[in-house]
């Protein structure tokens, strides 16, 4: 189950904020949510919900013991941490390391449980924040659960630390006001999945389908450039969602994305996409590395780490191993020399040209990100600069996809890329007033058009799953 199904939005969601708000009491609604979760969770995987419970269990029972005070406590963490580790890395990384060992019979054994890539990062966060202050360790194992698992963030985050998020499983309040803007926020991720993910979806896999050889020069950056917008929208919508689920049962989760595409250098769209898993990294891996506290090298090896670890979190395979690096070579180069990558204070003409090289750098990233093997990625990051026209098949293959809607929604998701909706928004609120009731019934009436779209896109569409649900 989706957020973008019928059975999702129109029986699971309206059944569990009903039940929600029946069930008397912090505790009991919390018992069910944890209920709905691990129901939501067994739609899309239930031979894997004994990993998640697995999981769950085992940091739970380590929690317990980083409570206690003694010098075994390092003891406790490396071994909480190690389990948790060994579980993502016998289901995500086992293929991949018996591929290289040469031995393929054995490595499609275990099938990728759904956000195993999430709840153990999650998992990992309470054990660690549990043993720098002991009083984080939580003795109940139902709110363990419940953070590990509430399902609007359990199959793509964002992600929460958990001692950002422990006081909401006890202290959260719900209003009418937050129900609204949760419901808001929901409609706009699944505008951006249906509409613009889906419809710049359709052209990058047509670019992707076809051999690299029979693509071209001016196919392989229409593929590119589509797939840039397929997973932000696709990502961010998710992240939207999550956000507006959240708001429905009084949680409050962190932003995830901040029109990452206007970003001028590499650093700075690391800051403003995936937000979350950014400063996990920064909390649970750089720091602990030294972060920037040991000179100027080891800052640099530090941040390399960490993007080749952010590279290995996405996937089980060299493409997302080089996208990693790729990242992490640029992070690197800009910080040796800083002054030629920053732009406050440059020229217009300084700033576009340090914008561009940023969309270069992270478009041919994504085209490797997005590539079925290195050899597929090379060649099609190569045709972007080959001059090279495509066959008349493979061309006729994608332009028939190059509807006039699809094309309008291809240009609205350039547009929405920047921060266009922000600026309108700050627009009506000068014109009608801040806290105006028209400006709310507005935002209600837009949301309620939304929903329209929505479902008779859902009515007309296939099922696409989100990206990050792989992860």
């Amino acid at each position: 189950m989706v957020f973008n199904s019928a059975s999702f939005l129109f029986m699971f969601l309206p059944a569990a904020l009903i039940l929600y708000r029946i069930v008397p009491g912090r505790e009991a609604k919390n018992i069910l949510l944890c209920l709905l979760s691990l129901l939501f969770y067994a739609f899309g995987g239930l031979a894997q919900l004994p990993v998640l419970l697995a999981a769950a269990v085992w940091s739970w029972c380590f929690g317990l013991l980083l409570a206690r005070p003694g010098k075994g406590r390092r003891l406790w963490l490396a071994l909480g941490v190690a389990g948790d580790l060994a579980l993502l890395c016998a289901f995500k990384y086992l293929a991949f390391f018996l591929d290289i060992l040469h031995l393929p019979a054995l490595s499609s054994a275990l099938p990728l449980p759904l956000g195993i890539s999430f709840f153990t990062f999650h998992a990992i966060s309470y054990l660690v924040d549990s043993y720098r202050d002991a009083s984080l360790a939580e003795k109940r194992p139902d709110r363990l659960l419940l953070y590990l698992a509430f399902f609007p963030r359990l199959i793509a985050g964002p992600i929460i630390k958990w001692k950002d998020g422990r006081d909401q499983l006890t202290q959260r309040q719900e209003s009418l006001t937050d129900t609204t803007a949760g419901l808001r926020r929901f409609v706009r991720g699944l505008l951006k999945k249906l509409l613009l993910a889906e419809s710049a979806a359709a052209v990058a896999n047509a670019v992707y389908a076809l051999e690299p050889g029979a693509v071209g020069t001016g196919l392989a950056w229409l593929g590119g450039v589509c797939y840039c917008l397929q997973i932000y929208y696709d990502f961010s919508g998710y992240s939207d969602m999550a956000i507006g689920l959240g708001l429905l049962f009084g949680f409050r989760f962190p932003e995830n994305f901040d029109h990452p595409y206007v970003s001028g250098s590499v650093s700075e769209f690391w800051r403003r996409w995936h937000i979350s898993l950014n400063r996990w990294f920064v909390d649970y891996l750089y720091i602990p590395l030294g972060g920037s506290r040991r000179g100027k090298w080891l800052t640099l090896r530090n941040r390399l780490i960490v993007f080749l670890a952010t590279g290995i979190w996405h996937g089980a395979g060299w493409t997302f191993i080089l996208w990693g690096l790729w990242n992490g070579l640029f992070v690197v180069l800009e910080g040796l020399f800083p002054a030629v990558f920053k732009a406050e204070g440059k020229s217009p003409v300084r700033k576009i040209l340090l914008h561009v090289y940023a969309l270069l750098v992270f478009l041919t990233g994504f085209m490797m990100f997005r590539a079925g093997s290195v050899s597929q990625g090379l060649l099609l990051i190569g045709q972007l600069f080959c001059f090279n026209a495509a066959p008349v098949a493979g061309l006729a293959s994608v332009m028939t996809l190059l509807t006039p809607a699809r094309c309008f929604f291809l240009l609205l998701g350039v547009l929405f890329a920047m921060p266009v909706a922000p600026r309108l928004r700050r627009a009506a609120a000068a014109r009608l007033g801040e806290d105006s009731p028209a400006l709310e019934g507005l935002a209600d009436a837009l949301a309620l058009l939304g929903l329209v779209v929505c479902v008779l896109a859902m009515a007309g569409g296939a099922y696409s799953p989100f990206i990050y649900q792989q992860f």
